[in-house]
């Protein structure tokens, strides 16, 4: 039986939202100083080459790239050898312009809320199948979503960045690294998420989550702010 809920998962699922969002972490962090994104003072910029890590300034990145450029070629030329660089191109992308979408997803499909503990195990697998659209955000569709092992990645290069990844959040205070893995054919890009403990996320519990991914996919839209209800009121973001 489906569970009704008498709020849609987004404040923006039919509309734009009507009120200022309440950002919570797990989308942006600097990947230098561990900043957390606030988009109306400043936002973010994207390494030009992985289009996954995140920095809050130039003088960031700057300082960052000695660590990061074995993980950032290699993420370039992995895919870049399956699936040609358009593709790889493509989808890097495609997954940065929904990149919020795509973390709300994995919170709500491992169930963090509730299993803090999934969050070691498991990771949420999305298959995209390919369009023809010259959006660089609507190149792809959702063709199916898999819950998988974290074994599911067995690249070193990778898995080391996870980790690294994680010791960072949980020395923060946080619970670890939700990993979101994008997919289409033989090319995938992985998507780390360091999540905050559960009692700081006030993101609503949703189980219709596939449908809410497939609703935004499909519709084109890059500005899912996901609704949290609290004693004091309803917030997005």
């Amino acid at each position: 039986m489906a569970t009704y809920y008498a709020q849609p998962a987004a404040a923006n699922y039919h509309t734009p939202p009507t009120h200022a969002s309440m950002r919570q972490r797990g989308y942006r962090i600097c990947d230098q100083c561990g900043a957390v994104e606030t988009p109306t003072v400043s936002k973010f910029r994207l390494c030009g080459g992985c289009m996954t890590t995140q920095y809050c300034s130039p003088a960031c990145q700057k300082v960052h790239w000695p660590s990061h450029k074995a993980i950032c070629q290699h993420t370039v030329e992995q895919a870049s050898g399956f699936g040609g660089d358009n593709v790889a191109k493509n989808l890097r992308k495609f997954t940065s312009a929904h990149a919020a979408l795509f973390g709300w997803a994995g919170f709500q499909a491992l169930q963090l809320k509730r299993i803090p503990a999934n969050i070691r195990q498991n990771a949420l697998l999305i298959e995209l199948s390919p369009t023809a659209n010259t959006e660089s955000h609507r190149r792809f569709s959702i063709a199916a979503t898999h819950i998988v092992p974290r074994t599911y990645i067995c690249d070193p290069l990778v898995i080391a960045d996870i980790q690294r990844r994680e010791e960072r959040c949980r020395a923060a205070g946080g619970i670890g690294t939700a990993v979101i893995i994008i997919q289409c054919g033989s090319v995938s890009q992985v998507m780390p998420v360091e999540v905050d403990p559960p009692s700081k996320i006030t993101w609503d519990i949703r189980d219709d989550w596939a449908r809410v991914v497939s609703h935004f996919i499909d519709s084109g839209r890059t500005d899912f702010q996901p609704i949290s209800t609290t004693p004091r009121g309803i917030y997005y973001g």
